[in-house]
């Protein structure tokens, strides 16, 4: 990118130094097209500044994306993978997945259900605890 911006400004020099009639035709075309040359190059480098901007945007939620998507079972001793504290966590067996999930229950919505993080299928406490008091 740098190097058509210099392209660019050689191209400015080498007009002003060739001294063209700027009234005439063609000096009327290669000012248009040196103007035209050089917002260009202005306009690549903010979309590269806006490129770099977004590559580490990008960059930060691939690491939070596939960082987290390691499952923690809670089986593994010092994890610190768990937000949670233990006291503060319960299980539950996924019916989609059949995995045993941890949840918070504070962080339940209002009908008591929240998502898998494993298969995110959406688990309905209600469901399985009536289930539960069936058998």
């Amino acid at each position: 990118m740098e190097n058509i911006a210099k392209k660019v400004a050689y191209l400015k020099g080498l007009f002003d130094g060739m001294n063209f009639d700027t009234a005439s035709n063609e000096g009327k075309l290669f000012s248009a097209i040196i103007d035209v040359l050089d917002d260009i190059a202005i306009e690549m480098e903010d979309m590269v500044d806006q490129l770099d901007t977004v590559d580490q945007d990008l960059g930060d939620l691939e690491e939070y994306v596939y960082e987290e998507d390691d499952y923690c079972d809670g089986d593994c001793e010092g994890c610190d993978g768990c937000d949670f504290e233990e006291d503060d966590l319960y299980e539950i067996e996924c019916p989609a997945c059949h995995k045993v999930v941890p949840f918070d229950p504070e962080l339940l919505d209002e009908d008591d259900s929240f998502e898998c993080p494993v298969c995110g299928t959406v688990i309905d406490l209600d469901v399985i605890i009536e289930d539960e008091e069936d058998d």
